[in-house]
């Protein structure tokens, strides 16, 4: 039986918070934070698909980040958008969009209350955080 593994994205405008699930799709880790720049255009493939492909992904799993109401703002087309092109790029994924309301204010406060991490630190892996909260509500899901 061949496993594979699924991968959140935490995607901001800045950077893009990357986790992978193990083998058995049970439970999320943090994997990297890419730096991409959406305002030139730069959205970080040529860095995410090798990544792909090293993890064997086959899912993604994309935050979406409503706004409290529900709806769809800025952000949440951008993750849309993100999904979209990286689809394109990779059209064997599978893509599925988690909403994400709150969950870069939960990263914060688990980085704070259970690792005690300094504001430097938080800054450094939050993105990382949030892609691993987003992955394991998709999982916890399934």
């Amino acid at each position: 039986m061949a496993y594979t593994r699924t991968m959140g994205l935490d995607v901001g405008s800045v950077t893009v918070g990357i986790a992978v699930s193990d083998l058995l799709g049970i439970t999320a880790q943090s994997l990297k934070t890419l730096r991409i720049n959406e305002d030139e255009g730069n959205y970080g493939f040529d860095e995410l698909l090798p990544i792909i492909l090293e993890q064997d992904v086959t899912t993604v799993v994309i935050g979406l980040p409503k706004n409290m109401d529900n709806s769809i703002g800025p952000r949440a087309e951008a993750s849309l958008r993100y999904g979209e092109l990286l689809q394109e790029r990779a059209p064997e994924l599978t893509i599925h969009y988690q909403d994400e309301r709150l969950t870069t204010s939960q990263a914060e406060r688990l980085l704070i209350e259970e690792f005690n991490a300094s504001r430097q630190k938080r800054r450094e892996v939050i993105d990382q955080m949030a892609a691993v909260l987003i992955l394991q509500n998709y999982l916890d899901s399934q």
